[in-house]
Formats: C-alpha cells, structure tokens, sequence
C-alpha cells in the first residue's frame, strides 16, 4: 500500500489573520496510531490503513485547541512579497531591485542588479510568474555549467529536469528518468545547489543512502557535508522566501 496524502483546512480561524490551518492528512502504511505533529511547515495528521474519515475529523476535532496553539508557536514570518522588496535573493546574495514601468514584462540580471520591467497594474499572480521563470532560467543556466563535469561515469543520463517548489524534498529521480530540483535552490549559494545536484545524479548509480551511495557522493563533490548541514539549517527559511516572493503560485 503506499502512502495517501490530503490536504484539508481545520475550521475556524487559527491565527491572527484569520486565515485556517491547513492538517496534511498522510495515511502511512506503517503507521499504528492518529498522530498531530505542528512545525513550520504547518500540521500533519498520521493515520494508520483503515481509519475512517469521520474517526480522523474527530481526532482532529478533540485537539483543536492545541492545534491552534503550537501553530501560534511554529507558523512561519510573514515574509513581504516581491513588490515590497527593494532587493531580490539570488545564489545566496541578495541583488538591489530596479523597478521600471514598461510595456512588456521582464526581468533581466545586469552585473550585480536586477531590473524588473512591467506595464502599470500587471497583476500580482503574473509578476509572480514571471519571476518563477525568471528564477528558472537562472538555475537551468547553473545546471548548463556543472553538468558536462558531472555526467562522465554515470549509467545514463537524466531524461528531463524539472525546476519548481517542493515541499519538503530537495530533489526527486523518478523511475522514468525525470529529475526534479526545488527551484528555491537557486537562492542557496552556488555549492549547496550543487551538492543537491550531485547528490540526485549519484542515484543513478546507487538508488539507495547505502555507504557505496555516499562514496559516488563524496568522489564528485568531496565538500557535500558542510553543505548538507548548511540546507538542514536553512533550508526551511529558503523554502518560505520563495513562497512568498512568488505569492500564490
């Protein structure tokens, strides 16, 4: 059986915005017993097969009040968006902002600054948008530069790359050969990208966490640990940043 995942809205407000919190209902083939967990990247409720759903809502329903209370401790900043900002993340610096009125929309890196164009009253969703594509060229553009250094020795190479946000993972390879990266990744300096990079490669050749796995790690980027400490302890404040600079994509 694999695991299942929802996402449901626990009713009535929960924060100071007014706005629900959202329970990521996960039923975990493994699983023995309902259990809430709350952390920053919001409340998850573990059920066992065979649960039914009116057993679930009233697992919910009992704890509500300490729901809403650990959501209060854990919920993240309230990050400002894209048009607040005067400076953009970028490979783990921070870019001054141009603004200009124009009749077609587009950003563009020069030198150090980041210039963004737009007609008067282009929508949030598109700017949006358009700074994901934006983010997107500038990772595919990294990904051009260390791939013909990383793919001798593989088994074969990926057959597509998949740059958008992901929730909790890094990277994904699925069996068909696509290779999924978190676009946050492109606000990460240069060697935390990479190491991500490296790491999802080496699955062609080991599809496990094995110790050989790690030996193919360590032969093509000796300096993967401090990395992976690096995105442990930022990760999630990388993650947010990007979801509140693209809004409601």
């Amino acid at each position: 059986m694999k695991r299942q995942v929802q996402v449901r809205e626990l009713a009535g407000a929960v924060d100071e915005s007014g706005a629900p919190l959202q329970v990521r209902w996960v039923v975990e083939p493994r699983a023995r017993r309902l259990r809430l967990t709350v952390s920053e990247a919001g409340a998850r409720l573990t059920l066992p097969p065979g649960v039914s759903e009116r057993q679930a809502e009233s697992f919910v329903e009992q704890h509500r009040g300490w729901l809403s209370q650990q959501w209060q401790l854990h919920r993240p900043p309230q990050l400002p968006g894209l048009r607040e900002r005067d400076h953009l993340p970028l490979r783990g610096e921070t870019r001054p902002i141009v603004w200009r009125e124009a009749r077609f929309a587009r950003i563009q890196l020069a030198d150090a600054t980041v210039c963004i164009e737009a007609p008067a009253g282009f929508s949030e969703q598109r700017l949006g948008r358009l700074l994901a594509d934006f983010y997107q060229a500038q990772a595919r553009a990294d990904l051009g530069r260390w791939l013909p250094a990383l793919l001798p020795g593989l088994p074969r190479v990926p057959q597509r790359f998949r740059l958008h946000p992901l929730r909790s993972l890094w990277g994904a390879l699925n069996p068909g050969g696509t290779l999924s990266l978190d676009l946050a990744l492109i606000l990460a300096p240069d060697d935390a990208y990479r190491y991500v990079l490296v790491h999802e490669l080496c699955h062609l050749i080991q599809p496990n966490h094995s110790p050989a796995f790690w030996r193919e790690v360590e032969a093509r980027f000796g300096d993967w640990r401090p990395q992976r400490r690096w995105l442990r302890q930022h990760g999630l404040a990388l993650k947010q940043e990007l979801a509140a600079l693209l809004g409601n994509l």
